[in-house]
């Protein structure tokens, strides 16, 4: 039976046995006992499908894993120890040295170095690219060992809203998986798997924890793009660590997920903690609920914003004339999730002294939770960006990050008003 994203909130994940705990179990172990060698032979040959070593597979991981698999829309879920791990392990999975990966130039700051220079080291290249640019001049980008495209359905910090169809026609004609980060949307907002989408991401450590309290990662995959068409060796030729396995034969649309897990994740790690996973999988619960009055508030604070006299360069795609407003109403007609940019007026001076006397809203290395919270990224997330980096990024040096709570908007409002206030004073 098809049920509502709200309801696989709750209930997607885990089902209790009949006189079993209502509420998943913790299984903080990093083992399992098993009574033969052959038992336990028979899953590290991966014929049986039972728990080893929670570095691979955990129960409580496990659920976490297939509750958001069944919100995105997927055929399964990888969780892994954070949003970068799901990034890279996704990438490693799928390129080798001598590839290459088309990127939206306007990705999260941290996903930008990462690429520009580990992924370069390991000898991928990352195209980088206006996202925002002709569907004819991202294809000349692309070259014969381009193995991905990659954007998030919300950009980091620019806040700008993906064009799906766009993309997901690229990766169509380039014969390729297009990979979407869809941390800041959640699948509340959007599911990206439905609008062309191959493999959805997720930093979980943001809206789907909800409440800043465990740092994690989620690759989900739609079980669709067929990795049999002559540019994915690594599913179609025989895996020698497991005898000659081949994955895509072996597992079929599961092929991705299991080469990811067994593969990448064994040799590498990052994996997530079953106690991050539980509080993970607790916060999911609300994420809907959560979602509603984060995208109410933060509309109501970008109106405010854009009608101060102080503040400049106001950016909120759900907001009447933002450059991205259609894009959010095709493509998140349900919000356009929590997060606002914005300057005040004087330049970066001027925005230090305006987040240096909040009061409710809190300067942390964070974004997406429960709490209002801000950061200039020039000077943190984006900081080991060029100048020419940060343009391309959508940073501007005064630009303010705002992670809009949910609080009462009205406290809010108070709060940025005596900041405004201090800066006015700070001038005289």
């Amino acid at each position: 039976m098809k049920q509502h994203i709200e309801t696989l909130a709750v209930q997607a994940g885990y089902t209790p046995e009949n006189g079993g705990p209502r509420v998943l179990p913790l299984y903080q172990s990093t083992t399992f006992k098993y009574d033969t060698c052959a038992e336990l032979a028979e899953i590290f040959d991966l014929d049986a499908n039972k728990y080893m070593y929670t570095r691979l597979a955990n129960p409580t991981n496990d659920a976490f894993e297939n509750k958001i698999a069944a919100m995105e829309g997927g055929v399964g879920a990888m969780a892994t120890s954070s949003g970068m791990a799901a990034f890279l392990i996704t990438v490693l999975n799928i390129m080798k040295t001598g590839d290459s990966l088309l990127a939206a130039s306007t990705i999260y700051g941290g996903t930008f170095t990462l690429c520009s220079t580990t992924l370069k080291d390991l000898g991928i290249e990352v195209i980088f690219f206006d996202p925002d640019d002709t569907e004819e001049n991202i294809l000349a980008l692309a070259k014969d060992n381009t193995k991905a495209i990659f954007g998030e359905t919300i950009g980091n910090p620019a806040v700008n809203v993906l064009d799906f169809d766009k993309f997901a026609s690229i990766a169509k004609k380039l014969d390729i998986p297009f990979i979407v980060d869809n941390t800041f949307a959640t699948p509340v907002l959007c599911r990206p798997l439905e609008l062309g989408a191959d493999i959805v991401i997720h930093s979980t450590t943001k809206y789907i924890d909800g409440h800043a309290s465990c740092v994690g990662g989620i690759i989900v995959d739609k079980g669709t793009f067929n990795w049999k068409n002559g540019k994915f060796p690594g599913f179609t030729e025989p895996d020698e660590s497991y005898h000659g396995l081949v994955f895509s034969e072996k597992f079929g649309e599961f092929g991705f997920l299991m080469k990811a897990r067994y593969q990448v994740m064994r040799n590498i790690g990052s994996t997530p903690s079953p106690f991050n996973s539980y509080l993970a999988n607790l916060g999911a619960e609300t994420m809907h609920l959560r979602m509603e009055r984060h995208c109410e508030n933060a509309l109501k604070i970008a109106e405010y914003l854009k009608n101060h006299p102080m503040a400049e360069d106001v950016h909120y795609p759900g907001l009447p004339g933002d450059k991205y407003y259609e894009l959010a109403q095709k493509y998140l007609p349900k919000g356009a999730s929590g997060v606002i940019t914005f300057g005040v007026k004087g330049g970066r001076e001027a925005s230090s002294t305006f987040i240096d006397n909040l009061k409710l809203a809190a300067l942390v290395t964070h974004v997406a939770d429960t709490r209002t919270c801000v950061l200039q990224p020039a000077s943190t997330t984006h900081r080991q960006l060029s100048d020419e980096e940060l343009i391309s990024a959508g940073v501007s040096p005064q630009l303010i990050r705002l992670s809009v709570g949910i609080e009462n908007y009205e406290d809010i409002i108070a709060d940025f008003e005596q900041a405004f206030e201090a800066v006015k004073n700070a001038k005289k």
